[in-house]
């Protein structure tokens, strides 16, 4: 598979975790703490979308020559080192790629209240990444 190919991939991918991912947001709080089948599968979406978007990176990185990152986080950083992204949007997506640590490998009690901050505020900046790798890329 080409870099282009798995980008596209990895878009795509994206945008289906979104949209799954939006359709919690009709969810309380409560609802979501207490539920752990909803607390399941927001962690579950949330977790694949924040890898996709590490995947992403590291992809637009292979494909540009850039240099390598040597954490999950550095591949935001060096994409807005780049020119590729804000700042705004590094920090965000570095944030990202921290709460998905956190539910990858259980470091520390999740805390649901910024589970449910993500999933009622912070989707956007997921989709404003993916977006913003499109435009850069001149993709569709």
């Amino acid at each position: 598979m080409t870099n282009l190919f798995i980008v596209e991939n990895k878009i795509g991918a994206i945008k289906e975790y979104l949209g799954i991912l939006k359709g919690f947001k009709k969810f309380s709080y409560f609802q979501l703490a207490d539920d752990v089948f909803i607390r399941g599968s927001v962690e579950r979406y949330l977790y694949l979308a924040a890898q996709s978007a590490i995947d992403l990176a590291e992809s637009v990185i292979a494909l540009k020559d850039y240099r390598k990152p040597t954490t999950l986080k550095e591949g935001f950083e060096i994409l807005e080192e780049e020119g590729v992204i804000s700042i705004e949007l590094r920090n965000a997506m570095r944030d990202m790629a921290g709460f998905r640590n956190i539910i990858a490998h259980d470091y520390a009690k999740i805390d649901y209240s910024k589970v449910y901050d993500i999933v009622q505020n912070r989707l956007p900046d997921v989709e404003k990444f993916s977006t913003q790798i499109k435009k850069y890329l001149n993709l569709r």
